[in-house]
């Protein structure tokens, strides 16, 4: 078990890790010298979004080995309740019987909670275990109808007078932290259900739980107004006027850099703390940290909402720069496969790393398509020019496919060469 434990050794000068973000300092340089300020900005703060929704991944499997193929799920539920906490308010909903019906719900759901956590342990009052089925499937299937009966018809009620609840109104800040706390409640229940099953049905599970979610969000327009979208979502800083995109940017970029530092300096501390290294000793050794008297289960789920949470704070942040809330936009390529590349690819259980590789990647996924465009139409060019080769007309839109191969490119190269990514996990010190 000591072997387990080990503290990874910090070394005084990291000199792989100042080459690389060395590297990738010159790469950001060209980024802003060949595309002018205001895109590059653009790239950078989704980029540092990227990265906190990175390092939420980097938890769950550098720290723990959870295979959560459901991020885009929690990141949708961060994005939908910051647009629902600091987007202005309805008055149309506040002047109808819409928010009695959602106070009624929320107590209806609140009794039905109970009543299936009260059925659960009906064996300690006595029951059968064959009994305290039924009556757990009585009571499901009695929630279902009566939450699902209220839902239809607050809906309706909703939808045709105020057309959807609106939002809070409050601070953009406390959006995001309201983001990450119901991200988090909603990954307890999910791994209250699905942590004790193995990786690879882990995966499935929490790819299933993301599709219901985007499902859900997507179609309760009374909520979220669905297809319809909203917008435009506030900033936590003044919003571009006058045409003064690089300044409103640099400010937004200045708030996601600080919370994608605090974020990093609490995972810092925590990685190598005794916190820390009784998760890296459950996801090495399990049967060993079982054996010592760790709950594995509990511990595991805690990690598991824990990530979920700082994903819930960076979708919160990427949908407010967008400025437009679209449930159709979640989509698993960019919100899901993209994140666990840019972890892979910076190294796993590593922060630095995940930081590392969420830019970088993201860099290489934006800007490959006008470098492909440039390289197409310098090479159709040419091609017209000497052999009288008319190019297909549809370059530009093969030049935007370009990004998926770039990144596959990138992503299997790292994995030739560098299997642990740029930056792996620090060896342990015995």
């Amino acid at each position: 078990m000591a072997e387990t434990t080990a503290t990874p050794a910090r070394p005084l000068v990291p000199v792989r890790d100042l080459a690389a973000f060395a590297v990738l300092a010159l790469i950001v340089l060209a980024v802003f010298l060949s595309q002018g300020s205001v895109y590059s900005l653009r790239v950078m703060v989704e980029a540092a979004c990227y990265a906190v929704l990175t390092l939420g991944l980097t938890i769950q499997w550098g720290y723990a080995g959870l295979f959560n193929v459901g991020v885009m799920g929690f990141l949708a539920t961060g994005a939908a309740t910051s647009m629902l906490v600091s987007y202005p308010t309805n008055p149309d909903f506040w002047n109808s019987p819409g928010p009695a019906l959602v106070a009624m719900f929320v107590v209806k759901l609140a009794i039905c909670g109970a009543a299936i956590w009260l059925a659960n342990r009906a064996e300690r009052i006595g029951f059968h275990r064959r009994l305290k089925g039924l009556l757990v499937t009585a009571v499901l299937i009695a929630s279902f109808v009566v939450i699902s009966w209220h839902m239809t018809h607050m809906a309706d009620v909703i939808e045709s007078q105020a057309g959807w609840v609106g939002g809070l109104g409050l601070p953009v800040i406390l959006g995001w932290l309201v983001a990450g706390l119901v991200a988090g409640l909603v990954a307890w229940f999910v791994g209250r259900v699905c942590l004790g099953l193995r990786s690879d049905y882990l995966a499935i599970a929490t790819l299933g739980i993301a599709q219901i979610i985007k499902t859900f969000l997507k179609n309760a327009d009374w909520l979220t107004r669905g297809t319809l979208t909203v917008s435009p979502l506030p900033w936590p800083v003044p919003t571009p006027a006058n045409g003064d995109f690089a300044f409103a940017r640099g400010m937004y970029l200045i708030v996601v850099v600080i919370v994608m530092a605090l974020v990093y300096l609490a995972l810092q501390r925590a990685y190598y703390a005794p916190w820390g290294r009784m998760m890296r000793a459950i996801r090495d050794r399990e049967d060993a940290a079982a054996a010592m008297g760790k709950d594995v289960t509990a511990r595991r789920r805690e990690i598991f909402v824990l990530g979920c949470v700082v994903m819930g704070i960076g979708g919160a942040m990427l949908i407010h720069f967008a400025q437009i809330y679209d449930p159709s936009g979640f989509i698993d390529l960019n919100h899901t496969f993209l994140i666990w590349v840019m972890m892979i690819l910076g190294g796993a259980g590593n922060n630095r790393g995940a930081i590392f590789g969420a830019i970088f990647v993201y860099i290489a996924w934006t800007i490959s398509e006008p470098i492909a465009l440039w390289l197409f139409h310098t090479g159709a060019a040419y091609a017209h020019a000497w052999t009288g080769w008319n190019p297909p007309s549809d370059l530009d839109s093969r030049a935007l496919q370009m990004r998926v191969f770039v990144v596959g490119l990138t992503i299997t190269l790292v994995l030739r060469y560098a299997p642990r990514g740029i930056l792996p996990e620090p060896e342990a010190r015995h």
